[in-house]
């Protein structure tokens, strides 16, 4: 049973499993805005709960923006939760700050909120993480209208060294239509954050990779994201989700070679293990059959390595 909402259109959203339910956090906003285009301006996060990815239980809002003058103040964007060793949720979220009403200008940054247990989030009130001149594009510096530091995902190193955020951002140089790449933040304790070189070049053909996540599906690891055709540079020319395997989940990435793995029916694409042990993906249904927005989320696809492509396939 696909999620949606009646009175709000659903998009962006990730995923904390406790063991015995799976929390849906999820970007919304209200269908009476009349125009979808409004909805980035007034995104706040939502939160369901299911035991199979399927049937869902919504139990509303909870988190917001913050006050006027916060890296929060316009709305709540993509983020990602995860357990630290003190027992702590945390989840790590996108502040949007418009810099006007009448103006696209727009400054993300990386915050956090913490819960004990899954329902209740207490925000700290400062950014932990904010894109850093040394590598990184910030507004004004080019045409493009954003400073783009968002859609964070934080994961533990493999050897122990710490943890990894990975964010989208663009790179400081090179074609101002093709400077999309990974950001990177490091960590030893989930609360002080490091800016790092981004972990993937330039000119890969996209001018942002939007909700990047890196998994191991059936022992092969791999990255995830997407790009609209809008978004797109160079000869690329089919707009969605992308997939690209990796010889190691903390990088390089080599974006140049990544691949379609779904269109852009189909948009911000999570990965997520099933009870029966399966990887499945679920994505924001992007587009109805008359072209309209959607405004939902799709029900879990398998996921499945065909020589050295991720597809997709039925759920077993």
């Amino acid at each position: 049973m696909t999620f949606s909402l009646d009175a709000h259109w659903v998009w962006d959203f990730w995923f904390a499993d406790d063991g015995s339910s799976y929390h849906l956090y999820y970007l919304h906003a209200p269908k009476s805005l009349g125009d979808q285009n409004l909805r980035h301006r007034n995104a706040r996060i939502g939160h369901a709960v299911s035991t199979d990815l399927i049937s869902w239980t919504d139990l509303g809002p909870v988190l917001g923006p913050g006050e006027p003058g916060d890296f929060d103040e316009t709305a709540t964007w993509t983020g990602c939760v995860v357990r630290g060793d003190d027992g702590l949720w945390r989840m790590f979220y996108t502040g949007s700050r418009f810099l006007s009403a009448d103006s696209s200008a727009n400054i993300e940054t990386v915050g956090v909120a913490t819960s004990s247990d899954l329902h209740t989030w207490t925000k700290r009130t400062d950014a932990v993480a904010a894109a850093d001149p040394a590598w990184y594009e910030t507004l004004g510096t080019s045409a493009w209208p954003e400073q783009a530091w968002r859609d964070p995902w934080v994961f533990a190193d493999p050897a122990g060294n710490g943890w990894h955020m990975l964010v989208t951002a663009r790179s400081n140089s090179g074609d101002e239509m093709d400077r999309g790449v990974i950001g990177h933040a490091t960590s030893s304790d989930l609360d002080s954050w490091v800016v790092q070189p981004p972990l993937s070049a330039p000119g890969a053909g996209f001018r942002h990779l939007e909700v990047p996540q890196v998994v191991t599906v059936d022992g092969r690891s791999v990255l995830l994201f997407s790009c609209d055709a809008a978004a797109l540079a160079g000869d690329r020319a089919t707009g969605g989700i992308w997939a690209v395997p990796l010889d190691a989940v903390t990088g390089p990435y080599p974006v140049e070679k990544a691949l379609p793995l779904v269109d852009e029916r189909l948009y911000a694409g999570r990965a997520v293990q099933n009870r029966s042990g399966q990887w499945v993906l679920l994505a924001f249904e992007n587009r109805t059959d008359d072209g309209g927005f959607a405004g939902s989320l799709s029900d879990p696809i398998g996921l499945e390595w065909a020589h050295d492509q991720l597809r997709l396939v039925e759920v077993s």
